[in-house]
């Protein structure tokens, strides 16, 4: 494991772990929650009889009572070790659970007896943590923004953004996709449908798209969609949203959305993580 990055993400339960190995996933680390500690072994012979670049940036949540045991586990073999420990007030902590009606571990693992006396025991298996080198981070008055913030500025894994975009093409006759945050219709614009030569094509084809893309509307159409969308991609980064997803329809999701999609995968494609999908194009 000489080349893997491992953050273990520990801390008071309520504090933010699940929320932290969100944005972390967003990252582009393999996140795995409540991994057995007995089976670290089997998951270092996974990683290395499997080489998997998803495996070269682990990151494990890890409770107060199997903390110790992973870092040791890590510190001793071949791995960049990261901690993240987060933290909240009693008083916040207490709020937190009476707010989601979850069980508290140290209860579960008859460690206490009551909510209050649970926190108490957990902080005091975290106490021996005064590490510098540990993340420790005070989510007592922090928004799940800020949170994300912090690990995405610490622990980031490039220097490409985090933000990524999804093109969807789609046709209205077979419905609008549930997932589109972004929504443009171009049926507006030339259908190659009206082509006999064209009819059977596809945005793909290298006919339809130029066909699409060549006339004086669409490029009319583009210059206005460039800029809007650049200014909204802006907006979504500083907001630290991770994802995006802009669905543009035609009647059947065959010529115009698909060239107009694929036009903006190019555009975009090496200033973003862009994904592209053609949604109804073999539906006929």
């Amino acid at each position: 494991m000489s080349e893997q990055n491992v953050v273990l993400v520990t801390g008071m339960s309520g504090a933010g772990k699940t929320t932290a190995m969100g944005v972390l996933e967003d990252m582009g680390y393999h996140c795995i929650d409540q991994f057995p500690v007995q089976l670290l072994s089997s998951l270092e012979k996974i990683i290395n009889a499997q080489p998997d670049p998803r495996y070269s940036n682990l990151a494990l949540a890890t409770s107060a009572l199997d903390y110790p045991k992973f870092l040791h586990y890590f510190q001793n073999i071949e791995c960049n070790v990261h901690v993240i420990f987060l933290d909240a007030s009693n008083e916040k902590l207490l709020l937190r659970y009476k707010f989601t009606r979850r069980h508290h571990p140290m209860i579960m693992f008859s460690k206490a007896n009551t909510l209050e006396e649970a926190i108490e025991v957990e902080r005091d298996m975290f106490d021996c943590l005064n590490d510098p080198s540990i993340l420790h981070i005070d989510t007592t008055k922090m928004s799940q923004q800020q949170l994300k913030s912090i690990l995405m500025e610490k622990l980031h894994l490039t220097s490409k953004d985090v933000f990524s975009i999804s093109f969807v093409s789609f046709g209205y006759k077979h419905g609008v996709p549930m997932d589109v945050d972004v929504l443009f219709d171009v049926r507006f614009l030339p259908n190659p449908f009206y082509i006999a030569e064209l009819k059977e094509l596809t945005g793909n084809d290298n006919e339809v798209y130029d066909y699409v893309i060549d006339h004086s509307q669409t490029q009319f159409f583009l210059e206005h969609l460039k800029t809007f969308l650049n200014y909204v991609f802006e907006q979504y980064k500083k907001e630290k949203k991770s994802h995006l997803t802009v669905g543009i329809g035609c009647t059947g999701g065959q010529h115009r959305s698909v060239s107009i999609i694929n036009w903006l995968y190019k555009h975009y494609k090496n200033q973003y993580h862009c994904y592209k999908s053609h949604r109804d194009i073999k539906v006929r």
